[in-house]
């Protein structure tokens, strides 16, 4: 599956739904941003199971505010709604590939639990 590029029209609904969804926080002007993008997009052929989406930081400045990005790029995983991972920097593509698979692994009632008891 390609990347869907998401905006400020799409993101809640993109992001709400079941399952895993990455986020690609860039820019046109960022270098590392740039040399991330054919990892990403190799990463997004292999797990057709996943959501690959790309937010351009400068055309939807308000989702980089709503998420407080301060350094590009940011990767970002959300798993049935919930943000689970958010980290400035470019990876290796061994290590998006952990990430997924550490994210795929996570027992999300756990996790809901946890954020729960956080609340309170």
């Amino acid at each position: 599956m390609a990347t869907v590029e998401l905006t400020t029209a799409n993101f809640d609904q993109v992001t709400e739904a079941n399952g895993i969804v990455l986020v690609d926080f860039w820019a046109d002007w960022c270098g590392p941003c740039k040399r991330f993008a054919p990892v990403y997009e190799r990463s997004s052929e292999k797990h057709a199971d996943i959501t690959f989406g790309k937010v351009d930081t400068e055309a939807q400045q308000e989702l980089a505010a709503k998420f407080d990005i301060r350094s590009i790029p940011t990767i970002m995983a959300i798993r049935d709604g919930v943000i689970v991972f958010a980290q400035p920097g470019a990876l290796p593509e061994s290590a998006l590939e952990n990430l997924i698979e550490q994210v795929q692994a996570l027992d999300m009632e756990d996790v809901r639990k946890k954020l729960a008891e956080h609340k309170h």
